[in-house]
């Protein structure tokens, strides 16, 4: 009986570490010579979403030793924080309850609490992408329970840092598909779309967007003129572009092969953006095309176009 106790603790407990480490934030410490934009380039990651996940300004200096936290990639709060400003009242629904700041807190570390993305913490409290957070503030929160991921969020790891040449985020090439696919339909000629007469399957689940079938190398065309916010490898997606139009969308191109566009430019409705890219997994030609407001994604179809 004692024995059968003992190994019911030691599951117990390897079954709690192991839920743990899964919700758990990773750690880096800061190098010489790392700067916020090499060490998201090393993580596929925004600069953006390390500020947030932080609490640091644009005018913060980073320090050898410092410890920063590298946050999950998630595309639609990169695209959140990569708006210049906000589109529209999209706060999320449900009941909310006030929430007050305290020292050590970060809106990442807030919203993984709560159960909640970066995004909706943003759009609920009406916050834009430059917010810094301070001891005492009042912030909504959700109102569900979840103590379970709060403590489990409790948990760090470090993460090594990359010895010269490595790379720290590596790509499986035959990695299964974790997409999931809703029907396939050919475009619509009425429609104007990132590449020629796609065929356009839906993508759902966390991502949610579209797939879009291209040629060998074909142009990816900005169908909505705008800012260009971001552009560089994002974990998951490949080299990424991220357009966000007069009203505040963010217009979302990646899986791209080639981007011929920088960060700051301009891009007119109809200019290239880049190149359809080859997707490792199913070894054809494609982009994965989103379309974002506030973070949340909206049915890419039915987005403005111009």
């Amino acid at each position: 009986m004692k024995t059968h106790f003992s190994k019911s603790i030691l599951i117990t407990s390897i079954f709690l570490f192991i839920t743990a480490t899964l919700f758990a934030d990773i750690t880096y410490k800061v190098e010489k010579g790392d700067t916020l934009y090499s060490i998201s380039r090393k993580y596929q990651l925004t600069v953006a979403e390390l500020r947030t996940a932080n609490n640091l300004s644009e005018n913060d200096v980073i320090k050898v030793g410092q410890k920063l936290i590298i946050p999950d990639a998630d595309i639609g709060t990169a695209a959140a924080l990569s708006s210049s400003k906000t589109a529209g009242n999209t706060s999320p629904s449900g009941k909310t309850i006030d929430y007050t700041v305290k020292k050590g807190d970060t809106l990442y570390g807030i919203a993984r609490n709560n159960g909640m993305s970066v995004a909706d913490l943003m759009a609920l409290n009406k916050l834009d992408s430059s917010a810094v957070i301070k001891v005492g503030q009042k912030l909504k929160v959700s109102a569900a329970d979840n103590s379970s991921a709060a403590a489990a969020s409790k948990t760090t790891k470090t993460a090594e840092p990359a010895k010269a040449g490595e790379t720290v985020i590596k790509v499986t090439e035959q990695a299964p598909d974790t997409r999931t696919y809703g029907a396939t339909v050919n475009a619509d000629a009425n429609t104007k779309w990132p590449v020629a007469s796609p065929k356009i399957t839906q993508v759902k689940g966390k991502i949610s967007g579209v797939q879009l079938s291209a040629k060998t190398n074909e142009p990816v065309l900005c169908i909505a003129e705008g800012t260009v916010m971001y552009v560089g490898l994002y974990r998951g997606f490949g080299q990424v572009v991220f357009v966000q139009s007069k009203t505040g969308l963010i217009y979302a191109y990646t899986g791209l092969g080639s981007v011929k566009v920088r960060k700051g430019e301009y891009a007119v409705s109809g200019s290239e953006l880049g190149t359809a890219g080859l997707d490792s997994i199913s070894q054809k030609y494609q982009i994965t095309f989103m379309v974002f407001q506030n973070g949340q994604p909206i049915d890419p179809a039915k987005a403005p176009r111009n």
